[in-house]
């Protein structure tokens, strides 16, 4: 099986940096996630939202990845969001209550929408 790795593209909307994944979420996707996440907080926004609409597969790796994205987030006091997660990953986040610290939404439009209000 071939490694997909991730590609992260950062965009703004309003008030809400966007990390548009897309490929896998793995160990070899720490340096990309990393990178983006960065660009995103030079934005200087309070919400970023990770939109996985582009994502094959996350590992356990990938989820320990997420977590840290959400510690750096928290210690900045900045919202992370998640958006167009499939029915599988959105189980996962539940299993491993990343749910309980970033809110999931079932696409873009409602994330943006959310963080503009709040």
């Amino acid at each position: 099986m071939a490694v997909r790795h991730l590609n992260v593209e950062v965009r703004l909307e309003p008030g809400v940096a966007v990390l548009d994944l897309m490929g896998e979420i793995n160990g070899f996707a720490e340096e990309a996630l990393n990178a983006a996440y960065a660009e995103a907080e030079a934005k200087e926004t309070n919400t970023i939202l990770l939109n996985f609409e582009g994502v094959d597969y996350i590992n356990s790796t990938g989820i320990a990845l997420i977590v840290g994205l959400l510690a750096r987030a928290r210690a900045s006091h900045r919202r992370l969001l998640a958006c167009n997660l499939s029915e599988h990953y959105v189980e996962i986040f539940n299993i491993t209550r990343l749910s309980d610290f970033m809110s999931v939404f079932p696409d873009e439009e409602s994330a943006v929408v959310e963080a503009s209000v709040s």
